[in-house]
């Protein structure tokens, strides 16, 4: 048996998320459904984790055991060939049997887009969160950086059907910070892990510092894991992008 360790980008506006949900598209569905036909039997496509629908990724990590002995450069062309457009195998290597694409990363980096000019271009409007309205970018540059550290996320995290496991909500960001351009902010953040809805979250969270609501001591509560304070409010998906996983480099 060989383990195949996958490099996808994809566009995840017409799909319902990362994770197989019956009846419905999703990215895993869509490479389980390819692999599997290349396998001749069921396939597990399993991935560094799960995007959320609408969410799009230029450096997901998936990874599936085969026994078909197509060499790597020929099985991503395979693939890529029977896959839509919206879905891309940028790279396949073979690895160690017991490589597991979540457990085995080290760290995550996402990337938001928000789109400050007046007219969104019909082209960008997919890949952005358009928000042409006022808002304080000063106060959000400053907020930014403050979410760098180990805390407790609870404040920023969607329920999660793995909540009932009792696991816990604190996580560590390496690097957060925004990016203003001229026509955009750009928000990248760098962490150990995230939750549901985690970054969509942050984001909310330091667009409302943008409007006045949110000072340094109403984050400093979120991260605290002050359970009094409503989660969120969420940035749309559209404007969120997975931009890497990275592993130990042995």
């Amino acid at each position: 048996m060989r383990r195949i360790r996958i490099t996808i980008a994809y566009d995840g506006t017409d799909f319902r998320g990362w994770q197989v949900q019956p009846g419905l598209p999703t990215i895993q569905g869509t490479l389980e459904e390819i692999v599997s036909g290349i396998e001749k039997k069921p396939v597990h496509v399993a991935g560094s984790g799960r995007t959320d629908a609408g969410v799009h990724a230029l450096g997901q990590v998936a990874a599936f055991t085969i026994a078909n002995p197509i060499p790597v450069y020929n099985l991503r062309k395979a693939i890529n060939r029977l896959l839509p457009p919206a879905i891309r195998v940028l790279a396949a290597e073979e690895v160690p049997l017991d490589f597991n694409p979540r457990y085995d990363a080290i760290a995550k980096t996402y990337e938001y887009r928000i789109f400050r000019a007046e007219i969104c271009p019909p082209f960008e409007h997919r890949y952005v969160y358009h928000h042409p309205y006022p808002l304080d970018e000063a106060a959000m540059l400053e907020l930014a950086p403050m979410l760098e550290g180990e805390h407790d996320f609870t404040a920023f995290a969607a329920s999660d059907d793995r909540d009932a496991q009792g696991h816990s909500k604190v996580r560590t960001v390496f690097a957060s910070g925004i990016e203003r351009l001229p026509d955009r902010m750009i928000y990248r953040v760098r962490g150990s892990g995230f939750l549901k809805h985690m970054v969509r979250n942050m984001v909310g969270v330091l667009i409302e510092g943008g409007k006045g609501n949110v000072d340094r001591e109403g984050l400093l509560r979120r991260l605290a894991g002050d359970a009094s304070i409503p989660t969120g409010p969420t940035a749309p998906a559209c404007g969120l992008f997975l931009v890497s996983v990275e592993y130990p480099s042995s």
